[in-house]
């Protein structure tokens, strides 16, 4: 059974940093492109960056170049996105998703605030 599960979301002040895991199991993750969806309240999901399976290549939302970064630790079927720089319009809920199978995680709220 394929499970994703976010962690690591909060309240940050703005200029702050954030980093989030999304652990995976039930699939081996070094298999697929995984990816970091966010949704803001009133707005559509978006998306902000993905990851091939080795972790050669990366995309970024262009909203976030330059500011966050996508890795993955596939020993620990883990993927993280490392957020700096936070800025309140990044306030959202982040999502994990497994782009093959349109596989979900239940989502971390990260919130950038004063």
């Amino acid at each position: 059974q394929v499970q994703l599960v976010e962690s690591g979301g909060g309240l940050v002040q703005p200029g702050g940093s954030l980093r989030l895991s999304c652990a995976a199991s039930g699939f081996t993750a070094s298999s697929y492109s995984m990816a970091w969806y966010r949704q803001a309240p009133g707005k559509e999901r978006e998306l902000v960056a993905r990851i091939t399976g080795a972790g050669s290549n990366t995309k970024f939302a262009d909203s976030v170049k330059g500011r966050f970064t996508i890795s993955r630790d596939n020993a620990r079927n883990t993927v993280y996105l490392q957020m700096n720089s936070l800025k309140p319009e990044d306030t959202a809920v982040y999502y994990c998703c497994r782009i093959f199978g349109n596989y979900w995680g239940q989502g971390t709220q990260v919130t950038v605030s004063p």
